[in-house]
């Protein structure tokens, strides 16, 4: 286990300090504390012409040990009304969930976690995901509801989060 532990510290350091030097439009990353690797602070700008558009969202990405092997877990600290984000903050995507067949037959393998995914590639996806919301498979029922049945209503909140999300800065 410690062997795994740190080749996924080691991974991760790489990655952070990639960021650093070369800097993604769209999102900002670093670490929660200086002492973990294995918690990051993210905040994602809302993609351009979309309904977030404008927002600062911050999120928490949390790394298991045996990270690439397994997917981190991604949890908005903001407020975020999307199909694709439970209630609690938590999103929802393929790419987040544990690689193999999906058991409920949902996603192909292909679709879900594999190791060659990078923060980068992770919050890109959640950036897509925010411009292309899936109401087919919802984390959030009620945001997917409002999403294909009063989407004026689904347009309002989301107006609203974004500008709270910029009082916030």
């Amino acid at each position: 286990m410690a062997a795994t532990t740190s080749q996924a510290s080691l991974l991760l350091q790489k990655q952070l300090r990639d960021l650093a030097k070369h800097p993604v439009d769209g999102f900002s990353a670093g670490l929660v504390d200086d002492s973990n690797v294995f918690e990051w602070q993210v905040t994602i700008i809302g993609p351009p012409d979309t309904l977030y558009d404008g927002g600062y969202f911050n999120a928490i990405m949390s790394f298991p040990q045996n990270y690439p092997n397994s997917p981190p877990s991604v949890r908005f600290t903001s407020e975020m009304w999307h199909p694709n984000v439970y209630p609690d903050g938590r999103v929802c995507i393929s790419i987040l969930h544990p690689p193999g067949e999906d058991p409920n037959g949902y996603e192909l393998a292909s679709e879900r976690w594999t190791p060659v995914h990078t923060v980068e590639s992770i919050v890109l996806s959640i950036i897509s995901m925010l411009s292309s919301p899936n109401d087919e498979s919802p984390a959030n029922i009620e945001a997917a509801k409002e999403w294909r049945e009063k989407r004026e209503d689904f347009k309002k909140k989301v107006r609203r989060i974004v500008r709270k999300s910029q009082e916030m800065l």
